[in-house]
């Protein structure tokens, strides 16, 4: 037997395992000929009316980064994967992105599902994720992860700060029931918003708690015994199609008239309901993407993103499009901080995904500013209900602020605990007047 070994022997034997990526480090990254993202959003089902706005903002704003040079010189190419079919489905998908058409990163995805689901792909992959539009606390919260960042908020201000904004408008509220579509969304922005009215006005009735199956287009049993029950207030998290039915057919019956309704997502449905919603309720966007901002931090940059969407498409952009512009302007941003670090080379994966940690970037309306965990801190703007006859449809008015770190749990918090330690007196501490 000869003392040298083969290299097949080498690595079967274990000694080529420790050299060979140290080897594979050392070689510089190369600039890719295209910068391709993998995105996932729904294009069919129910949460395409969230899905195909957001298609149209990416590839609007792609064409623009392109016709301005690309992404540090490299053109930039989307490719599109629909959400609909189901989570299974979603993360083979992710890989082949990965391994078969070479995206250099993934923008994923609208169902909080489908980013529990397939977040732990960026471990497995290596490749930068952006969680771009989905709400789950428990991504970041459960979970450390090195190449995934959500690039705008979560569940937790999502829906803390229309209940602060509730309760200061209206303190004494004694009585109140959730209608919520009966899927994890609905059932845990519940869970958040029940925890926290519980710490911030204790002694509030929950009157009924209704959760109609998801997909429900008749909301009589629920419109009755509402009227039956006569509830101060109607918490729904409900969105789409539902919730644009569930309106129409509240109103219709004047349940509007005996009680406050609170929609935390109400924004992205607007439009579709026009003069049917009515005036007077608390909505929200899931952060501060309201077309009649009367405050955005760079009022050019908002008017051009609202103005080329609207003129393109023949309507405003609705919170999921002011989400994919979070996320295709933090991947600019990240991109640009990367190549500067490198002195112009282009860095690797490791060295992209290092880039996000910290990062803060514009967005239409703001900036946000990504924590060690990954996780995006977005303000929230809520306010009343008002048809505005500049758009034809409600828009909020008496609006306030909350910044994202009064309404956000801290880092390695779980929301659920951190929301227990509040105290009525954040109700007139946090928030500001618009």
């Amino acid at each position: 037997m000869t003392a040298t070994l083969t290299r097949r022997e080498a690595l079967a034997a274990g000694f080529g395992t420790v050299l060979l990526p140290a080897t594979l480090s050392a070689q510089p990254a190369q600039r890719p000929a295209e910068f391709r993202i993998g995105v996932t959003t729904f294009l069919s089902g129910p949460a395409s009316v969230f899905g195909v706005p957001s298609r149209r903002a990416c590839e609007m704003l792609i064409e623009q980064i392109n016709a301005a040079g690309g992404l540090a010189g490299v053109p930039v190419r989307a490719i599109f994967v629909d959400e609909g079919p189901g989570t299974d489905h979603l993360v083979g998908e992710i890989r082949r992105l990965v391994q078969a058409e070479g995206v250099h990163a993934v923008f994923q995805s609208i169902s909080s599902g489908s980013c529990l689901a397939c977040t732990p792909l960026s471990r497995e992959l290596n490749k930068v994720m952006l969680l771009w539009d989905c709400g789950t606390q428990r991504i970041f919260e459960e979970n450390r992860y090195d190449y995934a960042f959500r690039t705008q908020g979560y569940a937790t201000p999502e829906v803390l700060a229309p209940l602060l904004y509730l309760l200061r408008k209206k303190p004494d509220i004694r009585t109140l029931a959730v209608v919520n579509q009966d899927y994890a969304w609905g059932r845990d922005s519940w869970e958040i918003w029940k925890t926290a009215m519980d710490a911030l006005k204790p002694g509030v009735r929950v009157v009924a708690e209704m959760f109609p199956r998801f997909g429900s287009t008749d909301f009589s049993t629920e419109i009755t015994r509402l009227l039956a029950l006569r509830p101060d207030v109607v918490y729904s998290t409900s969105w789409g199609g539902e919730l644009v039915t569930f309106i129409r057919q509240a109103t219709e019956r004047r349940l509007h008239e005996r009680t406050t309704f609170v929609l935390p997502v109400a924004e992205a449905s607007l439009q579709i309901l026009g003069r049917n919603m009515p005036e007077g309720h608390i909505i929200g966007a899931r952060g501060d993407h309201w077309n009649n901002h009367p405050a955005p931090a760079n009022p050019e940059l908002f008017r051009s993103f609202v103005s080329a969407y609207r003129q393109r498409f023949n309507e405003y952009p609705i919170y999921p499009c002011h989400h994919m512009a979070q996320a295709v302007w933090a991947l600019k941003a990240a991109v640009e901080k990367a190549v500067a670090t490198k002195s112009g080379g282009w860095p690797s994966d490791a060295e992209l995904a290092a880039a996000f940690r910290g990062l803060t970037f514009p967005t239409p309306t703001s900036t946000i500013t990504l924590r060690e965990d990954g996780q995006g801190l977005e303000d929230q703007i809520v306010g009343m209900s008002h048809i505005d006859p500049n758009f034809g449809f409600a828009v909020p008015r008496e609006m306030m602020r909350y910044s994202a770190a009064q309404v956000s749990a801290p880092v390695g918090q779980k929301s659920v605990d951190w929301l227990k330690t509040l105290t009525p007196a954040m109700v007139q501490q946090a928030g500001t007047a618009l």
